[in-house]
């Protein structure tokens, strides 16, 4: 039965990795999409959320039959929850891919910025680096590199209140682009959340490898 645990959880552990993918590259193309004015990637990154939200579910499943097959306690039950609860945060992440890829959908004809669009990739940037790092971390219950990653979410922060002031300063100096810089907010938004969601997951795999909930970016921080 010990086996069988070990290579039950050593599959979730393949399939939560491959979801990190799966929305590493939703995001990617989601922004990429939007900066080219490419509907094409964004229907992509649309359609593509179903097999995200697929695999969510899968995984919760899996979870759950494992806590009630083999009651696992500390170490192990702690790697179940954070799969979980880290898995929940990928899916929020890939939603926010969707939003930016409907974003791009809906405009039509409005007038662009290139200097904007250019922050905007690479806030963009950040933010897949911020994911790819995570995932490694996870893989291997690095808790100095989990808080690092943390840190680097203050950078998305600061393009995203870079974008606003400059969204809200071209339309004021031309009406024209009002659309389009709403737009541009909006996408800085939903990319400041996703590097929420890493936060959230860099903050779970320091429950993994320590037992203890602490807040990152802030200065509250408390054990469970």
């Amino acid at each position: 039965m010990r086996k069988i645990f070990e290579e039950e959880l050593q599959d979730l552990h393949v399939l939560f990795s491959e979801m990190g993918k799966m929305v590493n590259e939703a995001i990617y193309i989601s922004v990429k999409g939007f900066v080219n004015h490419d509907k094409e990637l964004a229907a992509e990154v649309i359609a593509s959320d179903i097999a995200i939200n697929q695999r969510e579910a899968e995984i919760e499943k899996r979870c759950f039959e494992l806590i009630a097959l083999h009651q696992p306690v500390t170490g192990n039950l702690r790697r179940i929850v954070t799969i979980m609860k880290a898995c929940a945060d990928l899916e929020r992440m890939a939603d926010h891919a969707v939003s930016i890829a409907k974003s791009t959908i809906r405009v039509k004809g409005n007038k662009r910025n290139s200097d904007i669009e250019a922050v905007i990739a690479g806030q963009s940037d950040k933010v897949k680096v911020m994911v790819e790092e995570v995932l490694t971390a996870y893989i291997k219950t690095d808790i100095e590199k989990a808080k690092e990653v943390a840190l680097s979410d203050k950078l998305v922060d600061k393009d995203a209140e870079h974008i606003y002031e400059r969204a809200i300063e071209e339309m004021k100096l031309d009406p024209e682009l009002v659309l389009g810089a709403t737009d541009y907010i909006m996408v800085a938004g939903y990319l400041e959340r996703i590097g929420d969601y890493v936060t959230n997951i860099c903050e779970w795999i320091i429950y993994l490898g320590t037992g203890k909930i602490i807040e990152l970016n802030t200065n509250n921080k408390f054990e469970d």
